[in-house]
């Protein structure tokens, strides 16, 4: 079992460890009473609403890619540099919701063309409805 850190505590409290780490964590907890008591003096800090720059680091997701973003990533159209830190942010950090976003705009640039054209029109109508009526407002 790995060593239980503070930012690993942190996580969990957020729900963004990777399974595999959360396994362990909650395991932890179940049986060393000193992560236990850790892990409330986390829960106590957090409630207390104290704040760090990596706590405001993780909430605002400030390195995080936008959705647009990991859609381009997966489409090759990104320069070098910038491929490369999407590339290190989910495949070594591995944030759990930017993965989510990867997942699924990879799950949607595989389905049948038949399906992505009639999604596109359906956004395009439901956004030129919305503008119309915004416009004769």
């Amino acid at each position: 079992m790995p060593d239980i850190t503070r930012e690993m505590l942190r996580d969990y409290l957020n729900d963004s460890l990777p399974d595999t780490e959360a396994v362990a964590v909650e395991k932890a907890l179940r049986e060393k009473p000193a992560v236990q008591a850790l892990f409330n003096q986390i829960r106590q800090e957090v409630d207390r609403g104290e704040h760090s720059v990596g706590a405001v680091w993780r909430r605002e997701r400030v390195s995080c890619p936008t959705r647009e973003q990991i859609g381009l990533f997966l489409m090759q159209a990104l320069d070098p540099d910038h491929h490369d830190y999407i590339e290190f942010h989910l495949k070594t950090i591995a944030c759990p919701l930017c993965l989510a976003n990867h997942d699924d705009l990879a799950r949607l640039q595989t389905e049948p063309a038949e399906h992505r054209e009639t999604r596109k029109r359906r956004i395009v109508d439901s956004s030129a409805g919305r503008l119309r009526d915004v416009a004769g407002s």
